[in-house]
């Protein structure tokens, strides 16, 4: 009898061959993966992270919807200032009209930009008895924009008034920095501080123009109504705007490139000593002297822009630099004006603007009376400067050439500091600058005064290197 336990059932035979070797697979990955514990982490994080989706592309021009309110009665005038910068086929928007236009205005000019009629709010001001009727419209216009261009293209609603001077390729750079899906409410202060006392510090000047990010401008449209129920007795557009803005949770970003311009008479000291941001927007064109000599208003705008169409990245960038030689200090404000001072000065002094303005309001006040630091006229020989205004602006594929002018002599005697040289013999500077755009501006551009040779005093701007001293 054969046993149940027998050979013959239950052979001991060497296993097969593919047997031995799926076992001795195992067995490396095993040890491998054992001494790898690093490697676990690598495989689930790649595994299993989730895709990243690729970032929507640069803002550019074409993201921007301009809503510009204005009056009929104004707009004969003040429409020199909107075409100064509007740009027919690539900038996207629309002008609001308290009523139609007629006489003049029509057959309504190409160049500006296309019109709309205000939303009749006869009914709503009766039911809410607001205080003044124009501010309430001011304010609801920006829902009438958003409604006008809601689309997946939008990213910025832009809104200025018919005299806002903007500065778009900046505009757009500075925008680009910015998440359009997150909420911003980008802004100007007033340079005057009672007008900031007066209205808000938290607002933006609406004359100055600002910007609401697409999530914001949609938010506020939504609430429009609501809110100007809330707030119709308020007695100023720009401050119902920021508190309807504040209760969606949202607060002003300044920016110091947004310019009001709560000043009078002369500005030119202001432009010459700009804040080291890019150049957005100038107001209020009407309630200063005009920024050219010999020239009315409008002259002096597009004079202004014939700088702003080359380049705008350095348009009234303030650069600083010394000619030892002569003990002299340039300042330049990139198309604008250039200023020689016959002593060496550090730049800390010359980027507080000589205050050759004066405040929004007459009332005699204590000081100070402005939102920066500035430094009083001067009659020292050493302190006042040779002022030259721009002229003209050449451009070449390496270069861009600007040359300012002197329009009058200083009057002074030349200052005896330390064996300065007069300047009274120049007559023009010429400045050359790369013909690329400033994309960066954490540290202002440094030059050199190439000569001085005449009447000419020529200057070339470069990037400051790492270790330079402006000194």
């Amino acid at each position: 009898m054969v046993s149940p336990y027998s050979s013959d059932k239950f052979s001991f035979n060497k296993p097969p061959k593919f047997l031995l070797i799926l076992g001795l697979t195992m067995s490396l990955i095993y040890i491998f993966l054992s001494n790898q514990r690093g490697l676990d982490d690598g495989l689930a994080s790649a595994f299993f992270s989730p895709v990243k989706k690729n970032p929507p592309p640069a803002t550019n021009l074409s993201h921007l919807v301009f809503g510009i309110l204005g009056s009929e009665k104004a707009w004969q005038h003040r429409k020199a200032y909107i075409e100064s910068w509007w740009r027919p086929n690539a900038t996207y928007g629309l002008l609001y009209l308290d009523k139609p236009p007629t006489g003049d205005l029509l057959p309504w000019s190409e160049a500006s930009p296309p019109y709309r009629v205000s939303d009749d709010l006869a009914k709503f001001l009766q039911e809410t008895k607001a205080r003044l009727p124009a501010v309430i419209r001011m304010v609801h216009g920006i829902m009438e924009v958003f409604r006008e261009f809601d689309n997946e293209n939008l990213r910025w609603v832009v809104m200025g008034d018919d005299d806002s001077i903007f500065f778009v390729d900046n505009i757009v750079d500075v925008l680009a920095e910015y998440d359009h899906r997150k909420y911003y409410y980008l802004g100007g202060q007033s340079e005057f501080i009672m007008s900031n006392y007066w209205f808000s510090f938290n607002q933006g000047f609406g004359g100055a123009g600002f910007m609401l990010s697409y999530p914001l401008a949609k938010a506020l449209a939504n609430d429009m109504e609501n809110c100007l129920r809330r707030y119709s007795q308020l007695d100023s557009s720009d401050l119902i705007i920021m508190v309807c803005i504040a209760d969606i949770g949202v607060n002003l970003s300044p920016k110091k490139g947004i310019h009001q311009i709560d000043l009078h008479g002369d500005i030119s000291g202001f432009l010459s000593s700009h804040p080291k941001f890019p150049l957005m927007s100038l107001h209020h064109f009407d309630k200063v002297d005009p920024i050219f000599p010999n020239m009315d208003r409008f002259e002096s705008m597009r004079h202004l822009m014939k700088a702003a169409a080359v380049d705008q990245s350095r348009m009234l960038q303030q650069t600083i630099c010394h000619h030892r030689q002569s003990n002299w200090s340039f300042s330049i404000s990139w198309g604008y004006s250039a200023h020689i001072y016959e002593k060496i000065m550090p730049r800390s002094y010359l980027q507080n603007p000589i205050e050759t303005f004066k405040g929004w309001s007459s009332t005699p006040r204590p000081r100070p009376h402005y939102m920066f630091d500035t430094r009083l006229p001067s009659s020292d020989s050493c302190e006042a400067p040779h002022v030259f205004f721009f002229e003209r602006v050449e451009r070449t594929p390496m270069e861009i050439l600007t040359t300012y002018s002197r329009v009058w002599s200083r009057g002074l005697p030349r200052c005896w500091w330390n064996g300065s040289h007069t300047a009274d013999f120049i007559s023009e500077v010429h400045v050359f600058s790369p013909a690329t755009k400033r994309k960066e501006m954490d540290r202002c551009e440094c030059c050199d005064v190439v000569r001085v040779n005449g009447p000419k005093a020529e200057l070339k701007f470069r990037e400051c290197m790492i270790n330079e001293i402006i000194a």
